[in-house]
């Protein structure tokens, strides 16, 4: 079972569009107005000159002016700020795209934001609780599944686990293998 990850966002208002975060400004870097970006997104590459995200809560309007690679994340210009003063209130913000604007996935993909709430079942259809949070770790993400009591059940996000998602029903069915399954109190 793989998924994209992109974080949710929510939307400002009833009735304007939604929009997901793909990155978190950490720092200015150097004299142009650059920021160091962590990214938040499996897509780096809509991440490009001319392209418009969002900063901060109020969803302040960037058109991105330069992108280079820096480490393990970006380094990111913005249209009419230049330096880094300009960009420093910035710091530490998450940056968001539209969620219109996410990449079409292939049917087994599914972003964190489509999973994120899936009432999750065992295969006899038992209800165990509601996915709550996704745990990215080097081998396969972990699926934190919370029970109406506060527990939680923490399932790796494999294929002998994870057995069917249903976005329209808003359902996972997994089975429980031993061995495999922590539980830890809420």
């Amino acid at each position: 079972m793989s998924q994209k990850q992109e974080r949710p966002a929510g939307s400002l208002k009833s009735g304007e569009p939604a929009f997901i975060a793909v990155g978190k400004i950490r720092r200015p870097h150097g004299v142009r107005g650059d920021v160091l970006v962590e990214l938040h997104t499996d897509f780096p590459e809509r991440l490009k000159p001319k392209k418009v995200l969002f900063v901060g809560e109020n969803r302040e309007r960037l058109v991105i002016r330069s992108r280079r690679l820096h480490n393990d994340g970006l380094l990111l210009g913005f249209e009419t700020y230049d330096t880094p003063e300009a960009v420093g209130r910035f710091r530490n913000q998450t940056l968001f795209v539209l969620a219109s604007d996410s990449p079409q996935l292939p049917e087994w993909l599914y972003y964190f934001h489509d999973l994120l709430g899936l009432t999750v079942l065992d295969e006899a259809g038992s209800l165990l609780g509601e996915l709550t949070e996704i745990i990215k770790t080097g081998a396969n993400d972990v699926y934190v599944v919370t029970a109406s009591s506060g527990t939680e059940i923490l399932l790796p996000a494999i294929p002998e686990v994870v057995l069917a998602v249903d976005l329209g029903e808003r359902r996972m069915t997994v089975r429980l293998l031993p061995g495999l399954i922590e539980e830890s109190g809420g």
